[in-house]
This record gives structure tokens, C-alpha cells and sequence, in this order.
């Protein structure tokens, strides 16, 4: 038997997998029920600055300021496409802008999108 790590939506889960003619009468895959722990993704910019998470999971749809511009608090950065409605999400205050994201991406609820500082 053969072991594997395979990756499936994003989580990672440890299989084992029987030759074609080996001799042993195990079945073929072995699922294993928890997934293999994997180190989340560290943010690009530094944490000393204000994070701008997402409200709910959607697609970017635009990222409206350039990487590293300066923002005012509640200007509008990012358009956040959820159940076909378009939703502007601001900066929470003044700062420069760092994006974790690019145009076309899925996020989930509570994804850093950008961080002000």
C-alpha cells in the first residue's frame, strides 16, 4: 500500500492506496476522516496596520484605489459581488492601502481583503 497527501477545496487528507494485483484483500483507497493541518497563509503587508475583512464570502469584483494609495476612512476600496448584488467595502480609517486580494478571487466571511496603514 502506498501512502498519498491529497488536496481537495483547500484541506488536505491522508490516503492510503492499494496496488491492482496486490496480494492483500484491503480495499483500495482508505479514507482518513480528519484533514492533515496546513499553516494558514501569512498576510502581505505588516500587521502594524488596520485590517478590512470581509463582511460575507462573495467574488472581487473590482479593487477600486491602486495598491499603496492613501485612503480616507470610508472611502471606498473594493466592490465585493455577493448574491449578484454589488457591495462598495470602505476603508475603516486613514492610511495606505495593501491588498490581499486580486480581482476575481473567491473569499469567505472574516477574509482580509486589505490592510490600511
Amino acid at each position: 500500500m502506498r501512502n498519498f497527501i491529497v488536496t481537495i477545496d483547500g484541506k488536505q487528507y491522508s490516503v492510503g492506496v492499494e496496488e491492482v494485483g496486490a496480494t492483500q484483500s484491503a480495499p483500495a483507497v482508505v479514507p482518513v476522516a480528519a484533514p492533515v493541518a496546513t499553516p494558514a497563509a501569512a498576510p502581505k503587508a505588516s500587521g502594524n496596520g488596520e485590517k478590512v475583512l470581509s463582511p460575507f464570502p462573495g467574488l472581487i469584483k473590482e479593487l477600486l484605489v491602486a495598491e499603496g494609495a492613501s485612503v480616507k476612512k470610508d472611502d471606498p476600496i473594493v466592490v465585493l459581488e455577493a448574491m449578484k448584488m454589488d457591495n462598495e467595502i470602505t476603508a475603516p480609517c486613514d492610511g495606505k492601502v495593501s491588498f490581499n486580494v486580486v480581482k476575481g478571487a473567491n473569499v469567505e466571511t472574516d477574509a482580509v481583503l486589505a490592510i490600511i496603514g
